[in-house]
C-alpha cells in the first residue's frame, strides 16, 4: 500500500472511530455529520466522499464482514455441516452472549456497537439491509462448495434462511435459543421437530 492508500485508510478509520464514539457518547441522532467531520478534523465535503450518508459511518466494513461470512462456508472445519458452520459464525457476529457476566472486558466496544444498532431503529434497518446484500455472495459460496451450479435455488434458499436467521433471533427474547431453533430447523427440516402440526 502506498503512501495515498495509507493516508486515504488512515482518515476513513478516523472518521469511523470519532462517529462511532460520538454516536455513542451523545446518541445517534443527536450527532450530525459536521459534529463527525470536526471530530476527525476534515470538512464534511471530504467526509462524504469516504461515506455516503451517515449510517455507513457505522458500518465501515462491509466487505470484510462479506469475505468472514464466505469463509464460515468454505474454510468451514472437517465433518462441519454448512448450517452448523453458518450458526456458529451468526452467533460469533449477530448475536450478543446473554447478560453482562457473559462479555469480557474486550467485547465492552462490541457491546456499545450492539446496544447502539439495536437501539436506533435507522442503524437497526440499515444493519439489516447491508447483512441480506451478502446473500448472493453467501449463495454462491454455499452451490460452490457442494458443487451445485451457480444459480442453485437450494443454496440461494439456504443462503436467505441462514441470513434472515439473525433478525429473528435477535427480535426474540432469547436471542441464542431462538437462533438455535432457526438452524435446526435449517439442518433437520420441520418432521425433525416432533410436531403434528
Amino acid at each position: 500500500m502506498g503512501r495515498r492508500e495509507r493516508k486515504k485508510a488512515a482518515t476513513r478509520k478516523a472518521l469511523a472511530d470519532a462517529a462511532l464514539r460520538l454516536f455513542i457518547e451523545h446518541g445517534y441522532d443527536a450527532v450530525t455529520l459536521h459534529d463527525v467531520a470536526e471530530a476527525a478534523d476534515v470538512s464534511t465535503t471530504t467526509l462524504l466522499k469516504y461515506f455516503p450518508s451517515k449510517e455507513a459511518l457505522v458500518f465501515d466494513e462491509e466487505a470484510d464482514q462479506e469475505a468472514a461470512l464466505v469463509s464460515a462456508v468454505r474454510d468451514r472445519a472437517p465433518g462441519t455441516t454448512i448450517p452448523q458452520a453458518l450458526r456458529a459464525h451468526v452467533k460469533r457476529v449477530r448475536i450478543r452472549p446473554a447478560g453482562p457476566d457473559a462479555r469480557s472486558e474486550t467485547d465492552t466496544c462490541h457491546g456499545d456497537f450492539f446496544d447502539l444498532v439495536v437501539g436506533t431503529p435507522a442503524l437497526s434497518d440499515y444493519g439489516h439491509r447491508m447483512w441480506m446484500r451478502r446473500q448472493d455472495a453467501l449463495a454462491r459460496a454455499i452451490a460452490d462448495d457442494t458443487g451445485a451450479p451457480s444459480d442453485d435455488l437450494r443454496s440461494a434458499a439456504l443462503a436467505r434462511f441462514a441470513l434472515e436467521a439473525s433478525a429473528f433471533a435477535r427480535a426474540a427474547s432469547d436471542a441464542e435459543r431462538a437462533l438455535d431453533a432457526a438452524f435446526d430447523l435449517l439442518e433437520n427440516g420441520w418432521s425433525a421437530t416432533g410436531s403434528c402440526a
